[in-house]
């Protein structure tokens, strides 16, 4: 059984950074691609960004890229993602998720977080 636990969200201001941590347990942790997900009110879940199991290839969403940064540390079975320069359309509960599908593009998920609410405000 895999656990996932988000931390790090909040209230910050359109241009402030914010970074998330995805803690993970079991011992499959450094086997597996990762990725991070983002539900707004009133809409469909969206895929933000994924990373492979090495950290070796990354892939993000369009609507962030260039503001935030996903990475891991297998030693300490965590995966984070820093957030910059956030915009108010960046307002939504984050999840991590374990990735098991080869295509980071494409991500197939099965294990999910419970998610750590980022609001910000213009």
């Amino acid at each position: 059984q895999v656990q996932l636990v988000e931390s790090g969200g909040g209230l910050v201001q359109a241009g402030g950074s914010l970074r998330l941590s995805c803690a993970a347990s079991g011992r499959t942790f450094s086997s597996y691609a990762m990725g991070w997900f983002r539900q707004a009110p009133g809409k469909e879940r969206e895929f933000v960004a994924a990373i492979t199991w090495n950290g070796g290839r990354t892939y993000y969403a369009e609507s962030v890229k260039g503001r935030f940064t996903i990475s891991r540390d297998n030693a300490k079975n965590t995966m984070y993602l820093q957030t910059n320069n956030l915009k108010p359309e960046d307002t939504a509960v984050y999840y991590c998720a374990r990735v098991w599908s080869t295509q980071l593009q494409t991500p197939r998920t099965d294990y999910w977080g419970q998610g750590t609410q980022v609001t910000v405000s213009s």
